[in-house]
């Protein structure tokens, strides 16, 4: 049986800078997708022309930049990851080997084997985050799964992680005693009364 051996990770976009070639459908796409959890990411997108949402967002986020130009190699400096979702196949795959050479991440849409990472379906309420991977193989599967999630997970669980994020505080003894406590009081979440 296949397995998904991706590694999730939640990155501090904020810290880092992201590179978007591309400003239509897709790229709008992606960046309302940084933007709906990262809504103070730094983001640079480059395009010819920018499809009218992508105006509108770079608007409301003083962190995105719009660079009105075709893509160049330089344009790869002091970044951390890259997406790439131009119409011209050409052009994603070259920013995808360029991206390569210096080592940063690399994502070119609707080409999984030009991934270096997937923007999975994400649940978030409040402090509480959920990562969805179908390891590309489902976008609408991980949507599914999405909309359960923000059903079933109650709209108060961010107050019991700021509880237990207090309580935590004032938990005194070593590691082992700290996690020994948290996981008696967090036992009742995986109980099925």
């Amino acid at each position: 049986m296949e397995q998904n051996e991706l590694y999730p990770i939640f990155l501090k976009l904020h810290n880092l800078n992201v590179l978007i070639v591309g400003g239509g459908n897709v790229g709008l796409e992606k960046l309302s997708f940084l933007l709906k959890s990262s809504p103070n990411a730094n983001v640079e997108i480059v395009a010819k022309e920018f499809h009218l949402e992508i105006k509108v967002l770079a608007e409301k986020h003083p962190s995105i930049t719009l660079t009105k130009s075709k893509f160049k190699k330089k344009m790869l400096k002091k970044r951390h990851m890259v997406i790439a979702c131009t119409d011209d196949l050409k052009v994603n795959k070259k920013v995808y080997d360029l991206a390569r050479k210096r080592y940063l991440i690399c994502n070119i849409a609707d080409t999984p084997d030009l991934c270096d990472y997937y923007l999975g379906g994400i649940v978030t309420k409040g402090n509480v985050k959920i990562a969805i991977s179908t390891n590309g193989k489902s976008p609408t599967t991980a949507k599914r799964l999405r909309e359960f999630f923000e059903e079933v997970i109650p709209e108060d669980i961010n107050q019991m992680v700021e509880n237990l994020n207090e309580y935590r505080k004032t938990l005194k003894g070593n590691f082992e005693d700290k996690v020994k406590k948290m996981n008696e009081i967090t036992a009742s979440l995986k109980s099925k009364e």
